[in-house]
């Protein structure tokens, strides 16, 4: 199927008098006739349902439509994009292992990886989204057990060259996991480029509508983990809390999510409610329809930004004068996303009076919905970080996110344009 008819018909097949839509299982636990047959979901020899936190109907299928989408073998959905990517990380990393990251990452990322982890004994060694490949290869350590970035960054907006990414983690043994929110599967999918684990805030495009928080990880299932089997005993040798189960051997391909449902999320239980997962599927079905809309809304409000003289600067990666352009156009030909960053000509404090007289946009903690919203990430999303560390993740003082909805780009013109006035 192609990407427009898996959003509205992948992962759920009714059978004859079942319901034509995606049910909500709202159910946390699942009858079974014998004591047997419920044993054998426990030692994971058959696959099934017992307990929501591991798995749900409702939620698998949502999750078999993303995996779809992706390209990939398998995916799990969390509570939040944040759960995806730290367990998409955890899943293969422990005390005293080490990542690679691209630093121009969203900022709660950049804390989960520079603090929480570190407190964990998992080191970060950042990286510049457009280092060379002795400069990513230079970060690396015998420990080393993974890479990651994001398609687009948020909030700077800079373009991840997947494929030498890839490459560099690959030449290490190690993979590369790849958060793709902005872009979607719509626009690019990593795995074709060479990434081996996807991560999404679900919360974001997917969902669409600002209604639910969730996160999905993806699993390509091309990494051969056998290959480098001493770097991932995790997965290659026996898990004694099941068992002694080698995921490698049992599961062949599909190790990696195995190990992330059954033990991660068995564990640390931070599973989508299946009334979200519900929600989600709405959102994915008209997936196709809003991505385009968001980008050409996007662009024409970027080319306006651009020649309007109280505007310093314009970050949007579609744009010809994006230094990420040509990247831009070589991983997502269609568009990128209805995300970009700009300054206006000025202080920190004309900034915020600007976004102060918006009306139509609105100031939230959100991005990627059908409503334009903005946001100051050096008040808000980044406050955390120090002046150095806004800086090496890209992030100026004067940076204004915009998401660009999919209203009348007249419209939405006219509030920048009436703000910047006022």
């Amino acid at each position: 199927m192609k990407k427009e008819t898996m959003c509205v018909q992948a992962g759920y097949t009714p059978r004859n008098g079942e319901a034509r839509i995606l049910p909500i299982y709202q159910s946390t636990t699942f009858k079974y006739d014998s004591s047997e047959q419920m044993g054998r979901l426990f030692d994971l020899e058959e696959s099934g349902y017992f307990y929501t936190r591991l798995q749900n109907p409702t939620n698998d299928a949502v999750a078999a439509k993303i995996a779809a989408l992706e390209g990939g073998v398998g995916a799990m959905l969390t509570s939040s994009g944040q759960a995806a990517n730290f367990y998409a990380l955890f899943n293969i990393c422990e005390a005293g292992d080490h990542i690679v990251s691209s630093a121009q990452i969203y900022g709660g990322t950049f804390n989960l990886l520079n603090v929480t982890l570190r407190k964990l004994g998992i080191e970060t060694t950042f990286v510049s989204v457009d280092a060379s490949e002795e400069e990513i290869a230079a970060a690396f350590k015998p420990n080393t057990k993974a890479l990651f970035g994001e398609t687009i960054s948020n909030p700077s907006i800079n373009v991840l060259d997947i494929e030498k990414f890839a490459k560099v983690a690959h030449e290490h043994g190690v993979p590369l996991i790849v958060d793709n929110t902005f872009a979607t599967p719509i626009n690019c999918r990593p795995f074709e480029w060479g990434a081996d684990i996807v991560t999404h805030s679900t919360t974001k495009y997917m969902d669409g509508h600002a209604m639910t928080v969730g996160g999905v990880i993806v699993d390509s299932g091309n990494f051969d983990w056998t290959k480098h089997a001493d770097r991932f005993p995790g997965l290659t040798t026996p898990d004694e809390s099941y068992h002694g189960i080698t995921y490698t051997e049992k599961f062949g391909r599909l190790a990696y999510i195995t190990k992330a449902t059954s033990q991660l999320m068995r564990d640390l239980g931070s599973i989508q409610s299946p009334h979200n997962a519900f929600l989600i599927n709405i959102g994915l079905e008209t997936l196709h329809l809003r991505m385009p809309r968001h980008c050409s809304n996007a662009l024409t409000v970027a080319k306006w930004l651009e020649c309007n003289e109280k505007v310093a600067w314009v970050n949007y990666c579609d744009l010809p004068s994006s230094k990420y352009y040509e990247l831009s156009k070589k991983y997502m030909p269609n568009g990128s996303c209805g995300v970009m960053s700009f300054g206006l000509k000025g202080t920190r404090e004309d900034a915020e009076r600007f976004m102060d007289n918006l009306k139509l946009i609105s100031i939230v903690t959100h991005v990627a919905d059908a409503r334009s919203c903005v946001l100051h990430p050096a008040s808000h999303t980044h406050r955390q970080l120090t002046d150095e560390q806004l800086v090496e993740a890209g992030v100026a003082p004067d940076l204004i996110r915009l998401s660009v909805g999919i209203e009348n780009v007249d419209d939405i013109i006219a509030d920048l344009d009436q703000a910047m006035n006022a």
